[in-house]
């Protein structure tokens, strides 16, 4: 009998889970995230300093040279 028990509230428990999610996905759903409000927006970038370097520095190449002589 106490197996029944708990056997249904885990069944009980996985349901109500399963619900919780689905209005979890319908609220995700029905939120539109790509519409901007106006006057916010990306900031675009105003100098190029924030791109990565084309060359690796100068050091790391000389480092990599000596680490092989030894």
């Amino acid at each position: 009998m106490e197996t029944a028990v708990t056997v249904a509230v885990i069944i009980a428990g996985m349901f109500l889970i399963h619900r919780l999610n689905a209005q979890h996905d319908e609220r995700i759903g029905a939120f539109r995230y790509s519409d901007a409000l106006p006057g916010i927006g990306r900031r675009t970038r105003k100098s190029s300093h924030a791109t990565a370097p084309k060359a690796p520095p100068a050091d790391a190449t000389r480092r990599e040279r000596g680490e092989g002589s030894r």
